[in-house]
Formats: structure tokens, C-alpha cells, sequence
């Protein structure tokens, strides 16, 4: 193999993405679906403006993808492996630009050897993949409006078309990412920092480009405006209160060094930490360096603003919301490894064992987890206690990244999947999701709970009235007793329906028949279905 140089950074670069191109198809296909991609399975089906939680743009082209491969694993997750694939290559060559080609080369490296990016972001069927993606464009074409041009006449450079166009481009990958996740006010609020503390910069701000990019950026995310306007706004009011204090305001200081610890095992700590030093470095250079202050901007917001928020917010395991601004802070880690390569043999050998030992530990990892995920090997050859350390309720973790097919055979052996008369549901809006999956949407369903989410919005109770109903849950009989029952004229539980994984009975999932679903008599305004079945909106006024 060949010393990286800059003539050749950008062929090893091509390689590194198409051979971990090829292994994420294989995990894409091959593990099951987890319970957050479960439950936004249906919305792919259902192709609407706009979601409860989300914004479109991910279902949308999940839906075409099952179009053309199938309504199969692979078909949901495929925009996400190609989306990252594109990503990695967007981050090279920003930070190609902003620093040199062997540093683009070490940040994409390390962006595929971090936990959060290299799976879930890159293979799971989530907003996040567009949002990366999109997010990295439009720095892209941003880094190209401002950086590099100073030799040229700033007037010229001003009413160049070039300068338009990219203006446009802007404005159309803002518009995309923010229909991607709402994460986008950062890059806004990131760009305009930018701009207004370098004085090389600011005479962007009185130039018509950045407003007609808003503007079109506004034009594109009319579908979410437009849905949430005819919803109460519930997407907005959702996510805001997230961040909320609820009744009380209390500082949470143990939520707080959750967030960070979880941050740093999501990135893994050995990369989380130079990560963080580029950081507190980007914030040292940014009056003197723009490579530096640009990445400083576009990071510190996201990375801020929701570790700060769990002082008073429970952002519960949410650890990838910081994920855009620390991607781009493996641009400046890229040229610090850079750097560190080309120093002394002192430095130059530590790094060579981190890089190392991070690939080695990235690639055992994930590879013996996806093994596990599908056969459930270590059940049998490995200490169980690794899998049920961190679950209160002894069941491996594991046990959600697989798909539970074995509903699906029940309900056929039952003859509930032919009976057009019977529809299904739970009790959680996640495991509504799983139940949904392993029937791959063929019944309609219904989350009796409190908080069914989007699930609420692609089902219409109301055309279900008079149907039976077969309930899964897990563990909540006291769910099924307050939630369901007042909805039907009688609620029968059944055997459970046992989850196996590679011969091991691993779950049990309890079962309802419930007969004749009407409006409960009791007053359930605390129930979204309830309040649908009276031709409210299921949540709002």
C-alpha cells in the first residue's frame, strides 16, 4: 500500500466509502429492524406532507426505495447507506478546502470508525442520513462562496452569477435538510455567527444571496409548514416541549453528566476526546484562522444547546442530537491527524496505534454485535451476564434489533391475517411499531396510549368501529386493563406469542382477543384514539 499523499488521498478516500459501502448493504439487510425504524415503517407506506415527529423527507424516499427493492429491510435502509456514502465524500472535500486532502481522508476515517455514524446513522432507516447529508452540502457549496476567492475583485465576486447559483444551491440544500430534521436552525444560526464576527465576511449580510436562500429554503419546507398548520402545529409543540421545564424548574445536574457520558460512548471516548480538544482548538483559532471558525460555528450550537438543555430537559437517551456538530469537528481532527503523522516518530507512533486500535475495536464490534443481533450466539457461547447487566428486565437488548416474525406467523396461524375484520395494536408506540413491521403493515393499527405519536395520524379509528382486535403487549398488563378493555365488549387473553432467535426462545409477548371495538364509556380525553373516535384531533385543541 502506498503513503497517503495529497496526489492519492481522494482514491484511497473513494475506496474506504465503497468497501464500507458494501458492508453496510450487508448489515442493512441482514439485522432487523430496531424499534424506532419499526415504528416509522408505516409512514413510508403512508406518504404524507409531513409527520408527528418528523419532517418527510426520509420516509418519502424510504417509500420510493421499497417501490424498487421491495418492502424488505434493505428497501427502507438503502437512502441511508447511499446517503452516507455521499456525506463522506461531501466531508473530503469540504475539508479538503478548508485544510488539505490527507486531512479529508483521516476526518472520513474517523467519521466511519465513530459508533453513532458508522451504523445507526449510516444503515438505519432515520432522519438523520438526509440530514447529514444535506447539512454537508450546503456547507459545501457555502465553503465555496467564501473560501478561496480573495483573489479576486470583492465586487466582481459579488454579482458573479456563480455567486447566485450558489446562493440557490444554498437555498435548495437548506430547504432539503430541513426537511430532513429540525436540526437546521443550527446551520442558520452557525452560518450567520460566521459571517458576523469575520469582517471579510459580514458584507454578506446586505447582499440579496443569503435571503433568497432563506427564502427558497422556506418554499421547500412549505409541506411541513402546511401539515403542522392543519395540525395544531404538533410537530413543533412536540419537539419544543422536549426541551420544556414542565410544571417546575429544576436543575438536573445528573442528566446533564448522563448527556455527556453518553455522548462520549456514542462517539466512543477515545475519539469523543480529540474531538472535544479540536473544539476547544476551533474556538481558540477562529479570529485568526476561517478554516477554523467555520467548523467552530457550525459545531458548537448543536453540541451546546442540547447538552445545556438537560440541566432542566430529560432528553432521555437522545445522545445523537449533537451528531452534526460533532461531524463537523473530524474535519480539524483530520488535519490534527494529519499533522501528527507528519511529525516525529514520537507522535507519529501513538497515533498510528490509536487509528489503530479504534479501527480494530470499530470492526470486532460491530461485527460480533450484528453477528449476535442475528443468531444470538453469545446467549449460548458467551457470558450471558454482558447481555442482561444493563436491562432491568433480564431480557437482552439485542432482542430489539431483531424483526418478530413470529407474530406474523401467528396471526396466519391463527387465520387473524386473513380476517379482514380484525385489526391490531398495543399498548407503546414503539412496540405498535414492531407489531406493525412483522405484519409489514398489512392490518391496520392502533397504539392505545396516551402517547401513540405519529401512529395516531395514519390510522382513522373511527373506520374500525364494530371490528375485533387482536392486542400485543409486553410486560403492561395493567395497560391492556385501563386502555383497552373500556374500548371493547370483552377482552380474552390468549397464549403468548414466543420471540425465537436461532432456536431460543428469547421473549414473550402477551396476547388479546378483544370483540366489538366502540367508543369507550368512560371519559378517556387523555387518550388520543378516544378523542379521535369523537372527530377530535387526537391531540391539541
Amino acid at each position: 500500500m502506498k503513503k497517503l499523499t495529497e496526489a492519492n488521498a481522494a482514491l484511497y478516500t473513494l475506496v474506504l466509502i465503497l468497501v464500507t459501502f458494501i458492508i453496510r448493504i450487508f448489515i442493512a439487510a441482514y439485522t432487523g429492524l430496531g424499534v424506532g425504524e419499526s415504528y416509522y415503517f408505516r409512514g413510508a407506506l403512508h406518504l404524507e406532507l409531513s409527520y408527528f415527529d418528523q419532517p418527510p423527507l426520509f420516509f418519502w424516499l424510504s417509500g420510493l426505495s421499497t417501490k424498487v427493492l421491495g418492502l424488505t429491510n434493505l428497501g427502507l435502509r438503502f437512502p441511508a447507506v447511499l446517503l452516507f456514502a455521499g456525506t463522506s465524500w461531501l466531508l473530503f472535500l469540504i475539508t479538503k478546502k478548508l485544510f488539505n486532502a490527507k486531512a479529508g481522508f483521516w476526518a472520513v476515517v474517523m467519521m466511519n470508525l465513530s459508533a453513532v455514524f458508522t451504523v445507526a446513522i449510516a444503515c438505519w432507516f432515520q432522519p438523520d442520513a438526509p440530514l447529514m447529508f444535506f447539512w454537508l452540502a450546503a456547507a459545501y457549496f457555502i465553503v465555496q462562496l467564501m473560501f478561496g476567492r480573495e483573489a479576486e475583485d470583492p465586487k466582481t465576486v459579488r454579482n458573479s452569477g456563480r455567486t447566485w447559483l450558489l446562493w440557490i444551491l444554498i437555498g435548495i440544500c437548506l430547504g432539503l435538510a430541513t426537511l430532513s430534521k429540525y436540526h437546521v436552525l443550527f446551520i442558520f444560526a452557525g452560518v450567520f455567527m460566521f459571517v458576523g464576527t469575520n469582517k471579510d465576511q459580514r458584507h454578506w449580510l446586505w447582499h440579496p444571496g443569503p435571503y433568497l436562500a432563506v427564502l427558497i429554503t422556506l418554499i421547500i419546507a412549505f409541506p411541513v409548514l402546511w401539515w403542522n398548520y392543519n395540525n395544531n402545529w404538533v410537530s413543533f409543540v412536540f419537539q419544543g416541549s422536549r426541551a420544556g421545564t414542565g410544571s417546575k424548574f429544576h436543575l438536573h445536574v445528573d442528566w446533564f453528566l448522563r448527556s455527556i457520558l453518553g455522548q462520549s460512548l456514542w462517539l466512543l471516548p477515545w475519539i469523543w476526546v480529540p474531538a472535544v480538544r479540536e473544539l476547544f482548538r476551533s474556538f481558540k483559532l477562529r479570529q485568526t484562522s476561517k478554516a477554523y471558525s467555520f467548523t467552530f460555528w457550525l459545531s458548537i450550537l448543536p453540541i451546546v444547546f442540547f447538552t445545556i438543555v438537560t440541566l432542566w430537559a430529560n432528553l432521555q437517551y437522545h445522545f445523537h442530537w449533537q451528531a452534526p456538530g460533532y461531524m463537523m469537528l473530524f474535519m480539524p481532527l483530520g488535519f490534527a491527524i494529519d499533522k501528527s503523522l507528519s511529525a516525529g516518530t514520537k507522535s507519529n507512533r501513538g497515533t498510528r496505534r490509536w487509528l489503530i486500535f479504534s479501527a480494530c475495536f470499530t470492526v470486532i464490534t460491530i461485527g460480533v454485535l450484528s453477528i449476535h443481533m442475528v443468531t444470538g450466539f453469545w446467549q449460548s457461547y458467551g457470558p450471558k451476564w454482558l447481555v442482561h447487566e444493563f436491562h432491568g428486565d433480564n431480557v437482552d437488548p439485542t432482542i430489539q434489533g431483531i424483526d418478530y416474525n413470529d407474530i406474523q406467523n401467528r396471526f396466519l396461524l391463527e387465520g387473524w391475517m386473513q380476517n379482514k375484520k380484525i385489526f391490531t395494536g398495543s399498548t407503546r408506540w414503539w412496540l405498535t411499531g414492531k407489531v406493525d413491521w412483522a405484519l409489514k403493515g398489512q392490518k391496520p393499527i392502533i397504539c392505545f396510549n396516551n402517547d401513540p405519536r405519529n401512529l395516531a395520524f395514519l390510522v382513522d379509528p373511527k373506520t374500525l368501529i364494530g371490528e375485533d382486535a387482536i392486542i400485543i403487549d409486553q410486560n403492561y398488563p395493567g395497560n391492556v386493563a385501563n386502555d383497552v378493555k373500556p374500548f371493547f365488549d370483552e377482552v380474552k387473553q390468549l397464549p403468548d406469542i414466543l420471540i425465537v432467535r436461532h432456536g431460543v426462545v428469547e421473549l414473550h409477548l402477551e396476547v388479546y382477543y378483544c370483540t366489538n371495538f366502540h367508543q369507550s364509556a368512560q371519559s378517556r380525553n387523555d387518550l388520543p384514539v378516544y378523542r379521535q373516535l369523537n372527530g377530535q384531533p387526537p391531540f391539541g385543541k
